[in-house]
């Protein structure tokens, strides 16, 4: 199936019992067994299995056309599980500019358990390739990066993990559908769920998806059921429904930000627009090649600072100023404030999640919300 058909029918089945077309919820922790004590399916502990989360990975795989996929109760949990399927003394290249939350999971709890981990710009194959060490086992990529919107040629990062006997990891959360990290010889797929796949702002989730069932995905599956961190059945059962639309919200938060990257890179209140859909983006070549369209996060650098960046934010109306991306609302962050001690970028930075109202409606909030700056 192609991916907006398995997006709708993979892990789908009419209830045998009642003819329901869509899934019942299933919400026992246990499966009973018949009188030889045998199990009367694969579930026989909801920490081990559900039927509900078992659709939601079955149709995971189909849409990123993978062999499989393991889901978690958060983003973080399914990054943790990779990190947890190498081994104390082992070593990860990752690039500065990566989600922070997995930065502080290195920092603060592996670099205890003795995982080793380097730096490199991940646009600069030169600097990628001359922070390997002989132990390293893993490459992180995140492609486009997190606020800076940078772009990484999977594949050839993913060659050079290859040829050292590496396993490259492509954190793809911005990117679902519009890219297919696995296609580009990429070995593991991981998502926050919580953000676009789950795309209503109401559930957490987390997703690792691989080309291969191999030994690494063997222990990512036993971290699953060993750690615990495990998605609920109700939080199953929202993500499928949301991965039934999650093909057409992708086209329209693409469309929406493409239309107002381009508005917001020709006001004179801006300095600069990240946003790899523009021509101006150093990177556009490369982002255009690999993906089959640019996303719906684009990040702003405000002339006047960080002054100017809190005085837009606070005169949007449409905008809501909050953690987070890919719902169906538009979101904004002064993305500074969030990280603190680990933010790289300016602190006239903004985040912004650009949703699915009118792309008009988002445009006059904005050039509102900017016209005083101008007018100063």
């Amino acid at each position: 199936m192609r991916p907006e058909t398995a997006a709708i029918h993979a892990g789908s089945h009419i209830d045998p019992q009642t003819g329901a077309v869509i899934a019942p919820m299933v919400l026992s922790t246990t499966f009973a067994r018949n009188e030889q004590n045998e199990l009367i399916s694969e579930f026989h502990y909801a920490r081990a299995g559900n039927p509900n989360r078992r659709a939601l990975e079955e149709r995971l795989a189909a849409v990123e056309q993978a062999a499989e996929a393991v889901t978690f109760s958060s983003g973080l949990a399914a990054a943790m599980a990779i990190l947890h399927s190498l081994s104390p003394g082992d070593h990860i290249v990752v690039s500065p500019d990566m989600y922070f939350g997995i930065r502080v999971q290195l920092e603060a709890l592996y670099s205890r358990w003795g995982l080793q981990f380097s730096m490199a710009d991940m646009t600069d194959l030169a600097q990628v390739e001359a922070a390997i060490r002989p132990n390293t086992r893993l490459i992180w990529t995140e492609t486009p990066s997190n606020p800076l919107v940078k772009i990484t040629d999977l594949k050839q990062v993913a060659d050079l993990a290859h040829r050292v006997g590496a396993l490259c990891v492509c954190d793809n959360t911005w990117s679902p559908l519009i890219q297919k990290p696995l296609d580009l010889g990429v070995d593991l797929v991981m998502y926050s769920t919580t953000k676009y796949i789950g795309g209503h702002s109401d559930l957490l989730g987390g997703a690792v998806i691989a080309r291969t069932d191999s030994e690494t995905m063997q222990r990512i599956r036993f971290f699953q059921r060993m750690g615990g961190a495990v998605p609920s059945p109700f939080e199953c059962w929202l993500m499928l429904r949301s991965i039934s639309t999650l093909p057409q919200r992708m086209e329209a938060h693409c469309r929406n930000a493409m239309r107002l990257a381009e508005f917001l890179a020709q006001h004179p209140a801006i300095e600069k627009v990240h946003y790899a859909g523009l021509p101006t983006h150093p990177q556009h070549a490369l982002a255009a090649a690999q993906m089959s369209a640019f996303g719906g996060m684009l990040s702003i650098e405000l002339k006047g600072g960080k002054a100017a960046a809190l005085k837009t934010i606070a005169g949007l109306k449409l905008f809501a100023r909050a953690t987070s991306l890919g719902g169906v609302e538009s979101l904004i962050e002064h993305r500074a404030t969030v990280e603190a001690a680990h933010a790289n970028f300016s602190d006239s930075l903004l985040r912004v999640s650009v949703g699915l109202e009118h792309p008009d409606d988002l445009i006059e909030d904005f050039s509102n919300a900017l016209a005083e700056l101008v007018a100063h």
